[in-house]
């Protein structure tokens, strides 16, 4: 693959790496606020809530359900033309905070608003791992 066809990557930054860390270990960590214990995506600086600067980092479940979500259709991004058509979904977690990513392990045509959805740790190197969300099947 030419680096002009290469999927971008999170960028790591004093805010993200614990998050990008997480993932590596197979963990979803969300930024917490200490002061009013709300649980924040994308981590920040400042608590959007109530402005503390005070944080920590909280392993969460990572299920979720499908908040909303396309199928692209339409190429963009040169890197991205052999997954067409794909997903891209907004996944409200249980916990809260809402994340965009994809729904894999399934076709297009099975997404619906509402699915639960479980964490998928795809790792595309070894200092990269990405969260994808897989629909989550009825256990026997």
């Amino acid at each position: 693959m030419t680096a002009e066809r290469a999927k971008p990557l999170p960028q790591r930054t004093p805010e993200s790496t614990p998050f990008l860390d997480g993932l590596r270990e197979g963990r979803v960590l969300l930024q917490q606020c200490t002061r009013c214990e709300r649980l924040r995506y994308p981590g920040t600086r400042s608590c959007p809530n109530c402005l503390s600067e005070e944080r920590r980092w909280q392993p969460v479940s990572g299920r979720g359900h499908i908040y909303s979500f396309i199928i692209v259709h339409q190429l963009y991004q040169p890197a991205f033309e052999a997954d067409l058509p794909y997903n891209v979904a907004i996944v409200q977690l249980d916990e809260g905070p809402r994340i965009t990513s994809n729904i894999v392990g399934c076709e297009n045509h099975e997404i619906r608003i509402g699915l639960s959805v479980e964490p998928e740790f795809v790792r595309v190197s070894d200092e990269v791992t990405l969260l994808k969300f897989r629909l989550l099947t009825a256990r026997t």
